[in-house]
C-alpha cells in the first residue's frame, strides 16, 4: 500500500516537472513553431489545474527540485527576453515583434501562477535586476509605432512586478524598491504619451483599467518607501507634471500622505526639542 502511493506521488511529480519544463521552454521539440506553441499552451494550462485541484501538488511545490525547475524556467525566459529584444535593434523583420511579445506573455503567466507556487520572488529580483537592461534596448529601438505594442506589454508585466512588491507579496529592500520605481516612473510615463498620440484608431491603449492598476501598484508602493526615498520619487514625478505636463501616472493620493506624515514628523520633532530645552534650563 505504501508503494503504491509513493508510485502515485512519484508520477504526479513527473507529470508536473514535465508540464512545467514544456510550460516554461526549457524542453521544446524540434516540430513546427504551431505545434510547440500549442503544446507549450497546453502545458501551462495542465500546471494551472494542477496548482489549482491536485492536493498532491500543493505538496510537491514545497520540494526543492521542483523549486530548482520553476527557477531554471524564470533564468530561461528572462534571457530569452533580453535576447529577442536585442535582435530589435538589428533589422526588426516581422516575426521579430511578435517573438518578443509571446515571450512576454509567457512572462505574464508566470506572474499568474509563481504567487501559488510562493515563488514570485524570484522573478521580483530577476525582473529588478535586468529592468535598466530592459530600457536601454526599448529606448534604443527606433520605428516607435512598430514596437509599441512591446513597450505596452513590457509596463503590462512591470505593472504585475510593481503591484507584487507594492502589496506585499514579494519583499524587498527598500533599494531595490526605489529602483524599481525611479527606472520605470519616466518610462512608463512617456508611454502613455506617446500611445495617447497615436489616437483612438491606434490598435494600441493604455487603457483606463491598465492606468488605474499601474497608479494603485505605484502608490502602494512609494508608501512602503523611506520618507527620502519617497521625496526622489516625487520629485521625479513632479519634474514629469512640470516639463511634459503629464500627470500620470497619479501619485497625488501618496504624495498627500507623505505631506502629513512629513509635517507630523517635523512637529514632534519641535515638540521634542522644545521639551528638552525646558528640561535643560530646569537644571
Amino acid at each position: 500500500m505504501q508503494e503504491a502511493v509513493i508510485d502515485v506521488r512519484l508520477n504526479t511529480k513527473n507529470v508536473f516537472s514535465s508540464a512545467l519544463r514544456f510550460a516554461m521552454s526549457i524542453d521544446t521539440l524540434k516540430n513546427s513553431p504551431e505545434l510547440v506553441h500549442e503544446l507549450k499552451t497546453s502545458a501551462q494550462e495542465q500546471v494551472e489545474f494542477m496548482l489549482s485541484e491536485d492536493e498532491e501538488v500543493r505538496l510537491l511545490i514545497t520540494e526543492e527540485e521542483v523549486k530548482s525547475v520553476v527557477r531554471l524556467g524564470i533564468s530561461n525566459v528572462i534571457s530569452m527576453l533580453l535576447d529577442r529584444m536585442s535582435s530589435l535593434l538589428v533589422i526588426l523583420p516581422e516575426c521579430t515583434e511578435f517573438s518578443v511579445l509571446k515571450t512576454l506573455y509567457d512572462i505574464e503567466w508566470l506572474c499568474k501562477v509563481l504567487p501559488r507556487m510562493e515563488l514570485m520572488k524570484d522573478l521580483v529580483f530577476k525582473w529588478a535586476d535586468v529592468s535598466s537592461e530592459i530600457l536601454v534596448i526599448a529606448q534604443k529601438c527606433e520605428l516607435d509605432s512598430r514596437i509599441l505594442g512591446v513597450k505596452v506589454k513590457l509596463v503590462e508585466v512591470t505593472g504585475k512586478i510593481l503591484e507584487a512588491v507594492g502589496y506585499g507579496i514579494v519583499i524587498v529592500p527598500s533599494k531595490s524598491r526605489t529602483c524599481l520605481l525611479k527606472i520605470w516612473l519616466p518610462f512608463i510615463r512617456r508611454l502613455k504619451t506617446l500611445v495617447d498620440a497615436e489616437g483612438s484608431e491606434s490598435e494600441y491603449k493604455m487603457d483606463e483599467d491598465l492606468c488605474e492598476f499601474i497608479e494603485g501598484s505605484m502608490v502602494s508602493l512609494v508608501l512602503t518607501l523611506p520618507s527620502n526615498d519617497q521625496a526622489e520619487v516625487f520629485g521625479e514625478w513632479m519634474r514629469g507634471i512640470g516639463l511634459e505636463g503629464v500627470k500620470f501616472p497619479d501619485l497625488s493620493e501618496a504624495f498627500e500622505v507623505w505631506c502629513y506624515r512629513s509635517k507630523s514628523a517635523k512637529r514632534r520633532l519641535l515638540e521634542r526639542c522644545d521639551r528638552l530645552a525646558i528640561v535643560n534650563l530646569d537644571h
